[in-house]
């Protein structure tokens, strides 16, 4: 039988209910279960254990398991909202159209906290381990994933266009070296776009995982 409260209310026990407290638990429990085992890896019910919540809560917080993980980076914008405009010209435009999503992000009003979160990856290994999984989960991951390659092969296209992408936001935003760091976002799509172009689709030595 589950133990009452003062006002003679049923209520269950060992589970966190809802509070102010417990979204931040939850973000918490999701930051080190998505730092730890990835995207992939991390469930709603796993997280939910470490919190001391309901699964049934986390959903009702946080909706699925995508916005959880948005949430839980502090992501500036949600990918899926830009996804059909990368798609739109096709596979041939696909690097410069993640060029051009990148920076509309970053050059936008989610600036600040775009940069807080580079900021902070550059300084926290777990930040760093979030920061990955957003660009290749919820970014690259979705682009590649409409080219109809073996998984092998999509893992390193997107690792390399990653590459291309960090190193673009941390010469621009964070270190600000000229003249990437004034240049106009459509001089940048221009130069910058058929290298993510390549590395996603056209012919490159790709990197293999070593086995351990």
């Amino acid at each position: 039988m589950e133990p009452a409260d003062a006002r003679g209310v049923a209520r269950r026990s060992g589970r966190r209910p809802g509070n102010p407290g417990t979204r931040e638990a939850v973000l918490a429990a999701a930051r080190a279960a998505f730092a730890e085992r990835g995207f992939d890896g991390a469930t709603i019910r796993a997280i939910a254990t470490a919190a001391g919540v309901d699964p049934a809560l986390v959903h009702h917080y946080f909706g699925n398991k995508d916005k959880l993980f948005l949430a839980a980076v502090e992501a500036p914008e949600d990918p899926a909202e830009f996804l059909p405009e990368v798609l739109a010209g096709g596979n041939d435009r696909l690097g410069e159209n993640v060029v051009r999503m990148l920076l509309k992000v970053w050059d936008g009003p989610a600036r600040p906290a775009a940069l807080a979160l580079v900021r902070s990856a550059v300084v926290n290994e777990w930040t760093a381990k979030l920061l990955r999984e957003f660009l290749v989960s919820q970014i690259l991951r979705r682009v590649v994933g409409t080219l109809g390659l073996p998984a092998a092969e999509r893992e390193a296209r997107g690792s390399m266009a990653a590459s291309q992408l960090i190193g673009l936001v941390m010469t621009r935003y964070v270190l600000k070296v000229e003249p990437l760091a004034s240049a106009s976002p459509e001089s940048l799509v221009a130069a910058i776009g058929p290298t993510v172009q390549r590395y996603l689709t056209g012919d490159v030595d790709l990197p293999a995982q070593q086995k351990r």
